[in-house]
């Protein structure tokens, strides 16, 4: 799980610097597009091409490509038909989609991986709740399929890790990032529009988002991912929120509901908290625990 956190924390500087220096500034198509590809630049050194299957292979670049390249254009998307509250607020189904794509994987249904993601959602829903307006339900199942992309390729990555590995992740990982660069420059080819950085503090963050935010925090995510249950990834895909929200307050002084962040908070603090102390409880008790 420590990886994970340090990943939230890392994601939740990056929210605010999209927010302060590229949103309906620079193209998205064309900031998404170079962070994908800045990324595969710090796996493609390792990327060792001739000892990697060709079966593995093409599962990474797949799983790349739904959870990093098609979850960026249904995201980019929702924003032309929701207000930005409103697309967060959607987002916090993440953890739902995660509980049951992985007991569907693994043909079960486990009442406590879904309660432990709902009560992730509860917390999250406290500090983001607003009431949305107007016609949103195109805006609504557009955030629901970047929901679904992104919660598709952990899981997917999760199953992935499980087998045998003949190579380290670091060395393999590069795929990943192939895969989603081959959806993100098809689109920003297709749907692009001539607007790029014009100041070094715009390159700059975009450099920033591409090989750290990017490039390692999705290697550590996922990574992170194959050593958590069901349950504690699901509930850890809501902590953003809270995090994001207070880096925005303290560095760049925005308005945020203290009481409700708090709350908020705690609520998806206590969904990890007792997914692990669940753990800990089967491992002392049976050996080597899987939640269930």
């Amino acid at each position: 799980m420590p990886l994970l956190i340090l990943v939230t924390l890392l994601w939740a500087f990056s929210f605010s610097l999209i927010g302060v220096y590229l949103a309906g500034q620079v193209d998205s198509y064309f900031s998404a597009m170079t962070r994908v590809l800045l990324a595969a630049l710090v796996f493609l050194p390792l990327l060792q091409w001739r000892r990697s299957s060709a079966r593995d292979a093409i599962v990474l670049m797949a799983i790349g490509a739904v959870q990093l390249g098609a979850m960026y254009l249904f995201y980019y998307q929702s924003f032309l038909l929701l207000s930005v509250p409103e697309v967060l607020l959607f987002t916090i189904f993440t953890p739902l989609y995660i509980a049951l794509l992985y007991d569907l994987i693994e043909r079960r249904l486990s009442v406590w991986n879904l309660a432990i993601a709902l009560l992730a959602v509860c917390g999250a829903a406290i500090i983001r709740w607003d009431s949305p307006s107007g016609d949103y339900w195109l805006g609504f199942a557009v955030v629901q399929g970047a929901n679904l992309c992104f919660a598709v390729g952990q899981v997917a990555y999760k199953q992935f890790m499980q087998r045998d590995q003949s190579l380290p992740p670091r060395q393999t990982f590069g795929w990943f990032f192939l895969g989603a660069a081959v959806i993100t420059v098809c689109a920003w080819a297709f749907l692009g529009e001539p607007r790029y950085p014009q100041t070094l503090t715009q390159w700059g963050v975009l450099f920033w988002l591409g090989l750290v935010a990017s490039g390692l925090g999705y290697f550590l995510w996922n990574k992170g991912a194959t050593l958590v249950s069901a349950a504690t990834l699901a509930a850890m895909n809501n902590a953003l929120v809270p995090a994001g929200l207070l880096v925005n307050l303290l560095i760049w002084n925005r308005d945020a509901d203290i009481p409700r962040l708090a709350l908020g908070g705690c609520a998806i603090a206590l969904a990890v908290i007792l997914n692990e102390r669940r753990n800990k409880i089967g491992e002392n008790s049976h050996g080597a625990y899987r939640s269930t």
